[in-house]
């Protein structure tokens, strides 16, 4: 081979290089846009399952807390009943009291 192909190889070897070399820039670019996007995407997930557990939370208080009115109109329910069953009883034991003792003065 004479200097001139040589030199003219090496050349081409050189333009080569530099095109790969401007190739594996690129790649690595790319490759580091791809990891910051998987750790984007895994901060996400994460995110989004620490919403997902605070909106159940969220969804059981609400739910006790919507419970609360009918449990108090339950109670109140119970204690009118108890209070007008215990007046109805209080009023028939002072009448039967009130009957035994006018029955004794009649006799």
């Amino acid at each position: 081979m004479e200097n001139e192909e040589i030199a003219i190889k090496l050349t081409a070897l050189e333009h080569e290089t530099k095109s790969a070399k401007h190739r594996i820039d690129d790649l690595e670019i790319q490759n580091q846009a791809i990891q910051d996007l998987a750790l984007s995407v895994k901060e996400l997930t994460i995110n989004m399952g620490n919403m997902l557990e605070e909106q159940r939370r969220q969804g059981n208080d609400i739910d006790k807390l919507k419970a609360e009115p009918a449990e108090q109109w339950s109670s109140m329910k119970r204690t009118i009943f108890n209070t007008i069953v215990g007046a109805i009883a209080g009023a028939i034991a002072s009448g039967l009291v009130y009957a035994t003792a006018m029955a004794q003065y009649i006799k």
